[in-house]
């Protein structure tokens, strides 16, 4: 893995488990719900339970993901996305995230590619007064279709002005790094998520962080 830094002149961030915690503290609750005699890996089962609750749309890409059905899933999505009902629930914000935000704010143009909708979207983004860093904003509905295609990504690229083999696509799933791959980006998968490094590693991930704010360190090398 690789990441040629001298290309990079925009970056598009996945939202769930990315700039939104993956609610680490709600796996640990119900964690004893998955006991080891039935489930070999307790966390991960914990985890990819809240990840259904939290981002069905995220979930339900990485089931068609392993099952080839992109197609088929990107409507059930996009039918789920439009009857959802919202809740005035709170997001938890990866630690961090803000800060790099900031720092990164005015070196790159930075967007958001999401598979949330528009409303889910930005009701984290302004619980945290993220927006303002943003050049552009996807969401799940945004463009034709949906990560794992490109079009979010290349819908991004066009509003920020760059082309998209000069952006870094930044996500936690292979959901993202499909995503960025198929549009000509480079890619960075982050373990602060709801993906693995093996999983990522092989989606072609570039690089592989500890979470997102890690990014900082890198881009400043």
């Amino acid at each position: 893995m690789s990441l040629d830094i001298s290309k990079i002149k925009a970056l598009c961030f996945d939202v769930d488990g990315t700039l939104s915690d993956t609610d680490d503290l709600y796996v640990q609750k119900i964690r004893k719900f998955f006991p080891r005699i039935f489930f070999k890996d307790p966390d991960r089962s914990a985890r990819r339970f809240i990840m259904w609750i939290e981002a069905p749309g995220n979930a339900l890409l990485g089931l068609a993901d392993t099952l080839h059905l992109d197609d088929e899933m990107v409507a059930v999505i996009n039918w789920i996305s439009r009857r959802q009902k919202h809740s005035s629930k709170k997001f938890l914000l990866v630690p961090g995230v803000d800060s790099m935000l900031k720092q990164l704010h005015g070196r790159y143009p930075m967007s958001v590619v999401s598979a949330r909708d528009e409303r889910g979207t930005m009701a984290f983004l302004e619980q945290y007064d993220l927006a303002q860093y943003f050049d552009a904003i996807v969401t799940g509905l945004s463009a034709k279709h949906t990560k794992p295609y490109p079009d979010p990504v290349l819908l991004a690229a066009q509003k920020m002005k760059v082309p998209p083999e000069n952006c870094l696509m930044i996500g936690d799933t292979t959901v993202d790094m499909r995503a960025g791959k198929s549009a000509g980006t480079q890619t960075v998968g982050v373990l602060c998520g709801f993906g693995e490094e093996p999983e990522l590693e092989k989606m072609g991930a570039d690089l592989i962080l500890e979470d997102t704010t890690k990014l900082l360190d890198v881009l400043k090398k």
